[in-house]
């Protein structure tokens, strides 16, 4: 059975940092492409960061790029979101998704619908 599990989410104030995980169970990430998706109420989810299976191609939202890092660790079968310089824009719920593709890790990463595994989600809340 495939499952991903998210964590890490919290509270932290404008500035700070957090890391998310998402750790996978049933299936070997290092096929898999896998992406961080977040989505606040009313809204789709958007892509912030996508890493290929085999972690040598990344992507990043513009809006994300410079304070977010994605990678991936094949021995914990674990991606991580390392989150710093954090704003209130980037409160949400984050998710992360897994997929098996041939499509670039920036096409990926635009669109919810060419993911066909998530997690549960975890939420981030910036405030002061």
């Amino acid at each position: 059975q495939v499952q991903l599990v998210e964590s890490g989410g919290g509270s932290v104030q404008p500035g700070g940092s957090l890391r998310l995980s998402c750790s996978a169970s049933g299936f070997t990430l290092d096929r898999y492409a896998v992406g961080w998706f977040r989505q606040t109420p009313g809204k789709e989810r958007e892509g912030v960061s996508c890493i290929s299976g085999k972690g040598d191609n990344t992507h990043y939202a513009d809006t994300v790029k410079g304070r977010f890092t994605i990678s991936k660790d094949s021995a914990k079968n674990t991606v991580y979101l390392q989150m710093d310089s954090l704003e209130p824009g980037d409160t949400a719920v984050y998710y992360c998704a897994a997929e098996l593709s041939l499509m670039t890790i920036q096409r990926m990463c635009s669109r919810e619908g060419y993911w066909r595994n998530w997690g549960q989600g975890t939420q981030v809340t910036i405030s002061s």
